[in-house]
């Protein structure tokens, strides 16, 4: 058996880049070292889901011949958005399933985001399957696992319906990007009673229109645009995966995901009072002390839904997220970032207000930047952030906070550097009470990085 490429064993995933890296021998062995963990990890059968991609297909027949070829049980729940697989895991009680999803990444992408009884899979996790291959540990068997296939998507919905209850009918608009959050959302939030004007969600693996990706700006402005024209209250986007929400008001404003945080924690709150709420190193310096304010615990953790997951589990949580738009409520919903639920929560929050983007406009904002990267070579990323821990003078500061690259606080904003777990770059981010304090810490971080590597092209001024 020909060793899959080392390369595709990402912090959070596999992914790589189809007939390239990303083989159908690649997943068939990845099957077989994931119905071998199955084996030993008394789990008896494996859900198995894709999105809309076109390799998707391929892709799952080679996962599901070696996950069955260990003896494996295969439960194929067909083409659904990331959270409905999280979702079968539960409603099929096997805590197990693999996602086949490229998630955001262009069309010529794709992957896999795992699941191994009641984990998700991540860092040395995901490098043990590779070692397993690496080191023939797996299972062979004459008899090969059953695959069976079965439809969750009426019962994912109709959780979602029971769960979540507007105040009031809504007019929204919803921007899907051609992922396969396109085949849910319409009939979701019509089913929640809202009136719906869909763009692109129509499930198209080549994403025609724009990437499916509502992190960056440029990627909602059909959104923007739509609201401008139409009498849609709110808008609301999905990625390639529909695992993240991103959120837009009538007036065009993006509402990112460390604001959303701040409206779903004081919801949560109310219900969970001296609750912990988790977020990323990313998220702006308003959240904690919005927290604290409404009565709970502030977290800061390490970036990466998986590493964020973890960290839900181990507290017990009831609400987390991050600024990529990984949103994990783990109050009434089992605790797996959702961004098709997310939306239906805050139309459950917003429906109370006559004026939802003027509720959205009102939370805290400050002035800030968005992700910034500054491109390096492969590891370099790591080094260059490792030496800035060490060597990086920030006069003034009153807290560096090192869980996750360089975090450094200052009275009126703060600074971020940390190395990117899935490409050669280091993420920066900053946020200031005023242009003045934005500009002096970028310059301050601009200074410390240019002494440590004088050839770098700072992502800012």
């Amino acid at each position: 058996m020909k060793l899959p490429d080392p390369s595709i064993f990402k912090a959070y995933d596999v992914r790589g880049i189809v007939d390239r890296t990303l083989t159908n021998d690649a997943v068939r062995s990845i099957g077989t070292a994931l119905g071998s963990l199955a084996s030993e990890s008394a789990v008896l059968r494996i859900v198995v889901g894709r999105d809309g991609r076109l390799s998707g297909p391929e892709l799952r027949d080679a996962l599901i011949e070696g996950i069955a070829s260990t003896g494996t049980e295969v439960i194929d729940v067909g083409m659904v958005p990331t959270p409905v697989l999280y979702f079968a895991t539960h409603h099929l009680k096997t805590g197990s399933g693999v996602e086949i999803t490229g998630s955001h990444n262009p069309p010529e992408y794709n992957g896999l985001k795992m699941m191994m009884a009641g984990a998700t899979l991540h860092g040395e996790g995901i490098q043990a399957l590779r070692q397993r291959l690496e080191q023939g540990r797996v299972i062979t068997t004459t008899r090969t696992g059953h695959c069976t296939s079965a439809d969750v998507m009426p019962a994912y919905l109709n959780a979602i319906v029971i769960d979540v209850k507007l105040a009031r009918p809504m007019k929204i608009a919803i921007d899907c990007g051609n992922g396969v959050a396109g085949a849910v959302a319409p009939q979701l939030y019509r089913s929640l009673g809202c009136d719906v004007i869909e763009l692109f969600c129509d499930v198209d693996g080549t994403f025609p229109n724009h990437h499916p990706d509502p992190a960056h700006p440029e990627n909602l402005q059909d959104l923007i645009r739509c609201l401008r024209e139409t009498d849609a209250e709110i808008g609301l986007a999905f990625d390639g995966d529909g695992d993240r929400l991103g959120v837009v008001t009538k007036d065009g404003q993006i509402i990112y995901p460390d604001r959303q945080l701040m409206l779903f924690a004081a919801d949560v709150l109310i219900h969970h009072p001296g609750g912990e709420i988790i977020f990323d190193v990313k998220c702006t310096r308003l959240l904690a002390p919005w927290i604290r304010k409404h009565g709970g615990r502030p977290t800061m953790w390490r970036t990466g839904h998986s590493l964020i997951k973890a960290k839900l589990k181990e507290t017990g949580a009831p609400f987390a997220g991050e600024m990529s738009g990984h949103l994990f409520f783990n109050d009434r919903w089992p605790g797996f970032d959702d961004g098709l639920y997310a939306g239906a929560r805050l139309l459950e929050l917003l429906s109370r207000h006559a004026d939802p983007s003027a509720v959205l406009n009102e939370l805290p904002a400050a002035i800030n930047t968005p992700e910034l990267q500054l491109k390096t070579t492969d590891g370099e990323n790591f080094s260059l952030v490792e030496r800035l821990k060490k060597e990086g003078e920030f006069a003034g500061a009153q807290e560096i906070i090192t869980i996750d690259g360089v975090r450094v606080e200052y009275a009126d904003g703060f600074g971020l550097a940390r190395p990117s777990n899935t490409t050669p770059t280091v993420v920066m981010r900053f946020e200031g009470d005023n242009e003045a304090a934005l500009e002096r810490i970028q310059r301050m971080f601009g200074e410390q990085i240019l002494k440590i590597k004088p050839d770098a092209q700072l992502p800012f001024a």
